[in-house]
């Protein structure tokens, strides 16, 4: 669904505009019980039962922008609670991050399979013959799966001839690859924090929007109007998601009249990346460790360390592009405040690492900033040009997509030792993901470099993109010839990566 326009996507879109409007506006978060009847208003439902339901599911939306947690339906409580400690540039999220509002989910079936009206009541049967449990029968004149015999093994929808079994998943059970989504006892889905790593694809697959993450849209312009000095890193999946007239020099002159100090590129935390891993590579493969594990994606990363852990020692060392660029700018800038803009629903968790909180101090998707745009009326198509953003190289904004990681850091490795093969295996999708570990726990890729991003498609189709996927891929290609050099070693920054760790 993801680049679809939707009323999904609308709602969204109405919650991040109006948390942002009400922090441009003062921040008087009081306000914020109001923000219901704005974003659901006049006396009809949309699209539930009730509107009075709409404003509660649109009232938890705004807290959870707000980076609160949700409140429990069986206590009375104001919608502002706790809003006093959140509305503080300094706060970071509660887990968890990935929550489900128990009263917007529809309760999908899980893994099942039905005859529709497609059945022809056909002479053949197939689907009462294949069936190994005989939970097939004709039921007024059209086939019916008896659901407490029925195995779910598929061989029904395979036989008939007409197509009129279908399988049910639940959309945000099929699209986890952590297998972290269960029911609870009235049927509606919860999500098993142990095993959830925030990809977020959960929240982009459900049809009734009922999946939200956490947000830091308030905190951040709450860090801006008290005069800190902002700087957003913006990752470079953003090209073109925010319209065909959002160039990097528009984008730059937009996020100042955010009132962001400026924008730096990821792709030179990135191109610091490539350097350091092919560094790591080279110096520990085979020596030292069996293969090694690219370090880029946060849910692939945890998705190691949950269930593969024996195998977590052979990811590499190296800082993600987001905390190399982060990380440069705090040295030259100790005061500032930094703020990734990205794709990923799960670089917010890396973010609220000890270990990395001091270095990032707010993380905001796309869409979040999309909100923020609508907030002040920024019109692309008007605003003049800004600051060129060229400083990255064509290796480092490839890491938007799959293959680019692995891809950027092999063609280093050839440019420098071209003596030395680089034997590389990749994986899309947490499920492939932990196929691909798998084998090389079991030693099939000794001696490779493995590299895994849990959403399908890399970064551009993370949680927090705005375009379908193919285009984004498309428009980052293009972003990448555009680039004024084309190997790290060309980089500016080409030497500071070693000097960050």
């Amino acid at each position: 669904m993801r680049g679809i326009p939707s009323l999904i996507t609308d709602i969204r879109k109405k919650v991040f505009t109006e948390v942002a409007r009400m922090a441009y506006n003062g921040g008087d978060y009081t306000h914020a019980e109001d923000l219901p009847y704005v974003i659901v208003p006049g006396d009809r439902p949309l699209h539930r039962e009730s509107v009075f339901l709409e404003r509660a599911i649109a009232g938890e939306r705004v807290r959870l922008a707000m980076g609160l947690s949700l409140r429990s339906v069986q206590t009375r409580s104001l919608m502002t609670e706790g809003m006093d400690q959140a509305a503080i540039a300094e706060q970071y999220y509660e887990p968890p991050l990935v929550n489900i509002i128990p009263y917007a989910c529809h309760a999908c079936p899980t893994n099942q399979y039905r005859v529709t009206e497609g059945c022809q009541n056909c002479l053949a049967a197939s689907c009462q013959k294949v069936c190994p449990k005989g939970a097939i029968s004709f039921v007024n004149g059209r086939s019916h799966i008896d659901p407490d015999k029925c195995i779910k093994c598929g061989k029904c929808a395979k036989a008939c001839p007409y197509h009129a079994i279908v399988h049910l998943e639940r959309p945000c059970q099929a699209a986890c690859g952590m297998d972290a989504i269960g029911s609870d006892e009235q049927g509606r889905a919860v999500i098993n924090q142990d095993k959830c790593v925030a990809c977020g694809q959960c929240l982009v697959s459900c049809p009734f929007g009922a999946i939200v993450d956490k947000g830091q849209i308030f905190q951040v312009i709450r860090s801006i109007l008290q005069g800190d000095q902002v700087i957003a890193i913006v990752a470079p999946a953003f090209i073109g998601q925010f319209g065909k007239h959002s160039t990097p020099e528009k984008f730059s002159a937009a996020m100042k009249v955010l009132g962001f100090d400026r924008v730096v590129e990821v792709a030179v935390g990135a191109d610091m990346c490539t350097i350091e891993e092919a560094k790591d590579f080279l110096e520990k493969v085979p020596s030292q460790q069996k293969y090694m594990a690219t370090s880029c994606c946060p849910a692939w990363h945890s998705m190691i360390y949950k269930m593969f852990p024996g195998e977590a020692k052979n990811i590499s060392m190296t800082l993600t592009p987001m905390v190399f660029t982060a990380r440069m700018l705090k040295k030259d800038n100790p005061a500032c405040k930094v703020v990734f803009v990205g794709p990923c629903a799960a670089k917010k968790l890396e973010a609220i690492r000890e270990d990395i909180r001091s270095d990032v101090d707010f993380v905001l998707t796309f869409e979040e900033l999309q909100g923020m745009f609508e907030a002040k009326g920024v019109d692309f198509a008007a605003i003049a040009d800004g600051e060129p953003m060229n400083e990255g190289t064509a290796a480092g904004r490839g890491f938007a997509v799959s293959g680019g990681v692995a891809g950027a850091v092999t063609n280093l490795i050839h440019e420098t030792h071209p003596e030395v093969e680089v034997k590389t295996a990749r994986a899309e999708g947490l499920r492939d993901c932990r196929k691909l570990m798998t084998l090389a726990k079991a030693g099939k890729y000794n001696g490779y470099l493995l590299e895994g991003m849990a959403c399908p498609g890399g970064c551009v189709a993370g949680a927090g993109t705005l375009l379908p996927v193919e285009l984004a891929a498309t428009v980052v290609g293009r972003y990448q010839k555009e680039a004024l050099t084309e190997s790290p070693t060309e980089s500016p920054y080409r030497d500071r990566g070693e000097t960050l760790d």
